[in-house]
């Protein structure tokens, strides 16, 4: 049997996420960061989804995404009105899930060829 390893059409590929880190490629991150197909910017600066401000969102919104995808650790949360209000205003969808949930949904949506950037929240 002959196995084909296929690679995806795009730089950065999620490999698997918790609240405590992630595996980007072959590299293991554990302070938050945001991931577009072809960027990667570690040390992003936010540490709570619940309290994650539309400033926490620029690095995200300089990407120029259509869909921001928010990995916000072990537990499924939320970010504040303003800041999805934020999104609406500018055509971007957002939606949030836990770090495993995010790096799934990330990997199919840049397979497709959509403009995706996610953010995850790391406890590191």
């Amino acid at each position: 049997m002959q196995l084909i390893q296929e690679r995806p059409d795009f730089d950065y590929f999620m490999r698997g996420a918790d609240g405590r880190g992630a595996l980007v490629n072959d590299r293991r991150l554990e302070r938050s960061f945001i991931v577009a197909p072809h960027r990667l910017v570690e040390d992003w600066p936010v540490r709570d989804v619940r309290t994650l401000a539309v400033a926490g969102l620029e690095a995200l919104f300089a990407l120029e995404p259509e869909l921001i995808v928010l990995g916000c650790g072990d537990v499924q949360a939320f970010p504040p009105q303003d800041t999805l209000a934020a999104c609406l205003a500018r055509g971007i969808g957002l939606e949030s899930m836990t770090n495993a949930a995010a790096a799934r949904t990330y990997n199919v949506l840049a397979g497709e060829g959509r403009r995706v950037v996610a953010g995850f929240i790391l406890a590191g």
